[in-house]
């Protein structure tokens, strides 16, 4: 994120019409029903961060319910109390948060598997590819102090590949999987090891249907907003003692402070998702003891997708269609920005986008480059699509032995994504302990 967030991630639960309307069979709603609890036993969420339940840095909150819920009509929830309803609805975001501290997957999944006996953590390495013999891994190529190793398999092992969304696919290019016209630039280059044209797996959907969402900051004040900006090189003495001595006070405690959804019918038959979050302070130009940051997401149902492609130095990226090539998903979102706008209170003062603009000049708004539109969330997704670039076992087609599990196999969700992302490696390792595809 540029800004905002300085905490954490918003990890409100799962959608199950999310599930139904995106995902193929074997990753609907019922079929998610285990990998979902899995992750909630195993990684505890919260909307009360600071481990004395105090909730701290509240003067935005109080604003924009006043805005959001007084004003506009939006329901006042508990999220994930009514995790299934994502129209019109306000509440306290939820966080991976256990005492005061991020519980995300690092100390919860990452320590219970330090402890296992088969289980080895390799820092300082960078994975390069796979080294395959027809469609079985064979091994994976490692590059340790700038020499590259070859990690060799058991006549039973699986290479489960989970690099994230941009690595993802380009590990597999790098491994002779995927588009032809990326697989001849490596291999003119000298990158594919030993694989020859034979050993190709052409693929054009790895690295294919990318996403990340579309997101604008505006920037509010208001007389009654006492914005709070972190300084962890020299922060108030008394709120360093709450957080070092009781895992308490604003230290403790998320960059968000309210979280808002919506969706919308459009033209074409889809419903795009909107989401809105409050931060505690402001963000570039407009960083006053009275102003703060609104983030409006645009989220499920968007069309526009890029691509994961390799720079002249082969290194992947996105290319640039991630972003509103789409035209229907800007108008979607920039009707709902002037829609709440409608109903913004008179103390209220939008600084960086006019409160009054027309729907028009919001979307050219929202679509021109600057600090504030058009930006990366790194929320990236779905760029190994179920049914494509893996089968419906998470098993990268073409192949034996090679999985994914991790933000590549996401379709665009109506919340923020870490929650998703978690449960698909749940389910991942779910299909692989079951034996399926093996």
């Amino acid at each position: 994120d540029r800004g905002g967030d300085w905490s954490s991630d918003v990890c409100s639960s799962d959608l199950a019409s999310d599930w139904d309307s995106f995902f193929p069979t074997g990753w609907r709603a019922g079929d998610m029903d285990g990998a979902i609890k899995r992750v909630k036993a195993r990684a505890p969420s919260t909307d009360t961060p600071s481990a004395d339940g105090i909730q701290y840095l509240q003067s935005g909150y109080n604003v924009v319910r006043r805005w959001i819920v007084d004003s506009l009509g939006f329901a006042d929830v508990k999220i994930n109390e009514s995790k299934d309803n994502k129209h019109d609805v306000f509440g306290r975001p939820v966080y991976g948060y256990k005492d005061g501290q991020r519980a995300g997957p690092v100390p919860t999944y990452l320590h219970d598997a330090l402890k296992l006996p088969n289980f080895h953590l390799q820092s300082g390495t960078r994975a390069v590819r796979v080294q395959r013999t027809g469609n079985a891994a064979t091994g994976v190529w490692v590059l340790v102090n700038g020499v590259e190793t070859l990690v060799p398999l058991s006549n039973t092992g699986r290479v489960v590949v989970s690099a994230g969304a941009i690595a993802t696919p380009g590990f597999l290019m790098f491994s002779g999987i995927g588009p032809a016209a990326e697989l001849t630039r490596l291999s003119a280059a000298g990158k594919l090891g030993n694989l020859t044209r034979e050993d190709w797996i052409s693929n054009d959907a790895v690295g294919a249907n990318l996403f990340d969402n579309p997101n604008t900051f505006i920037e509010l004040s208001s007389p009654s907003i006492t914005a709070f900006a972190p300084s962890y090189n020299n922060p108030a003495p008394a709120d360093s003692a709450l957080y070092l001595n009781h895992r308490s006070g604003p230290y403790a405690s998320a960059g968000q402070t309210s979280v808002f959804f919506s969706r919308a019918s459009q033209p074409d038959g889809r419903i795009v998702g909107f989401q809105g979050t409050i931060g505690t302070g402001g963000y570039a130009d407009f960083t006053n003891s009275t102003t703060i940051t609104l983030n409006i997401y645009g989220t499920s149902g968007l069309a526009s997708r890029g691509s994961v492609v390799l720079d002249a130095s082969f290194i992947p990226g996105p290319d640039g269609n991630v972003y509103y090539s789409a035209a229907p998903d800007a108008s979607a979102i920039a009707g709902f920005i002037a829609r709440i706008f409608a109903a913004l209170p008179a103390d209220v003062q939008t600084l960086n986008l006019e409160r009054h603009a027309s729907a028009a000049k919001i979307e050219q708004y929202i679509t021109t480059p600057s600090a504030y539109a058009r930006g990366q969330v790194n929320h990236w997704s779905g760029s190994c699509k179920i049914g494509a670039c893996v089968d419906e076992r998470g098993r990268v087609v073409g192949t034996g032995n090679v999985w994914v599990a991790d933000a590549s196999l996401l379709e665009p969700l109506s919340v923020n994504p870490m929650f998703g992302v978690m449960t698909v490696g749940e389910k991942v390792a779910e299909l692989i302990l079951k034996g399926v595809g093996a």
